[in-house]
């Protein structure tokens, strides 16, 4: 999966508790690989955001 507009694999997510928190991770195949072991558990309905451009959505809307 990559972002459907540049391109990237690199995104963020934010903490929805917390809007200044950011859990970044980067997408290996149809894996979710976090920068942190301790970071928001991220899953297919959470909203990202590409580190590289203004795309954001879900990952579900990703093309592979």
């Amino acid at each position: 999966m990559k972002c459907p507009t540049c391109g990237s694999v690199n995104f963020y997510a934010k903490d929805p508790d917390d809007e200044y928190e950011e859990y970044r991770f980067a997408l290996r195949g149809d894996e979710v690989v976090p920068d942190d072991a301790d970071a928001l558990a991220i899953i297919k309905d959470t909203e990202a955001f590409c580190e590289r451009c203004a795309w954001h959505g879900q990952l579900d809307d990703l093309k592979s």
